[in-house]
């Protein structure tokens, strides 16, 4: 791991960042012009984004942007989301979180509504509002082992009675080219902490830097290449097994740098964003539905061990028959549920093991079929 604090680097190069522009942490990247018009000159000029999360978020919906430093991000969402949404920044650099609190009453002003909230925090540890912790230092210094206890017990209280972000809040994460300039002893943590302010059904979208081959150890230690998104840059398999390992699924590339951002010694270093999903845990339970994979391909698997065969009515559990009609599975399958429904209470579990055995069509013949993609040609009489 590297020797070098990571925290300060970021945290210095990031601060006068703020201040004036720093060409060499631009990617390029192009936004919806319209989104633009109501954002402040000096925010946008200091944006070092690679990718555009806010893409993919939803009218409606609560986001949650990690590392949102002077708020482009966040003031496109909010416009994205509209009034009925909400928007939340959370960056721990005092002069990126000035800049964009500066800039939030202009932007609210302009769009007819102010739906954005700024707060002062860790990445990787989504509990702790680092604004509470600056007042109570200032009111409380530590000057010996009884003032630490004190303050430990004043955040343990924070953590359980008044959470930054609370568990499952969250309809959407997105990042721009933050992650990986977190230390790579917190980077296990910040994706834990991802997913459980994510609500079930909510997802991740993350833009950021990846590297082709894995960064070998001697970049990690160079301060410029750390600060500068270079060396902290997952390798890009193992930035998707990454949400993975958290309990994320349906983890997929939503664009992917044709060239790279940068080539430092012999590696690739381009901007990606990825897609992951984090869905209901519940109990897995026998209610006699099926799904058809469409294909192209003969067979694929998914993250819990089913394959499905294309053509083949499979036999699954309500959790997956239902998590396979949503993104990013829907348009890949056609849901056939059971003719005789069974009410909850009287299902029985379901052995998901790996693999999926073939559902007998007696058993779904007459049920509700649900297809996602494209119209039934001989509904309308077209073509039968």
């Amino acid at each position: 791991m590297p020797e070098i604090n990571t925290d300060a680097a970021v945290r210095e190069r990031y601060s006068a960042a703020a201040q004036q522009r720093e060409q060499a942490l631009c990617c390029p990247v192009t936004y919806d012009p319209k989104f633009l018009q109501v954002i402040p000159t000096e925010v946008i000029e200091r944006d070092y984004g690679c990718g555009d999360p806010s893409k993919y978020v939803k009218p409606g919906e609560t986001v949650l942007d990690l590392g949102s430093g002077g708020g482009k991000i966040c003031f496109i969402a909010s416009q994205v989301v509209g009034a009925s949404g909400s928007v939340i920044g959370v960056d721990k650099n005092d002069e990126m979180l000035k800049l964009a609190r500066n800039s939030q009453s202009e932007v609210a002003s302009r769009v007819g509504f102010d739906n954005v909230r700024f707060l002062k925090g860790r990445i990787q540890d989504l509990q702790i509002d680092l604004d509470h912790v600056d007042k109570y230092l200032g009111e409380n210094p530590i000057h010996n082992e009884s003032d630490l206890r004190r303050f430990e017990a004043f955040q343990s209280d924070l953590r359980v009675n008044a959470p930054m972000i609370p568990d499952n809040t969250v309809d959407v994460v997105v990042s721009n080219c933050v992650l990986n300039l977190v230390d790579p002893n917190d980077k296990a943590k910040l994706f834990a902490e991802i997913f459980r302010v994510l609500r079930p059904g909510g997802r991740a979208v993350i833009s950021d830097i990846v590297s082709d081959e894995m960064v070998p150890q001697a970049m990690q230690q160079n301060e410029e290449l750390w600060s500068g998104c270079i060396s902290g840059a997952y390798q890009e398999k193992a930035f998707l097994d990454a949400f993975i390992e958290a309990g994320f699924e349906g983890v997929c590339l939503g664009s992917y740098q044709e060239q790279p951002w940068r080539v430092v010694e012999g590696i690739e270093f381009r901007s990606v964003t990825v897609i992951a999903y984090k869905f209901p845990n519940v109990a897995c339970l026998e209610h006699f539905d099926a799904v058809v994979y469409r294909g192209p391909f003969a067979s694929v698997c998914d993250d819990d061990g089913h394959t499905f065969r294309r053509g083949v009515r499979s036999a699954v559990c309500r959790k997956t028959f239902e998590k396979l009609q949503q993104l990013p599975y829907a348009n890949d399958f056609i849901a056939v549920s059971a003719a005789e429904q069974i009410a909850p209470d009287r299902a029985q579990p379901f052995p998901c093991r790996g693999g999926v055995e073939e559902r007998s069509a007696k058993v779904t013949k007459g049920g509700t079929i649900r297809s996602a993609a494209g119209e039934d040609c001989c509904a309308s009489g077209g073509c039968c």
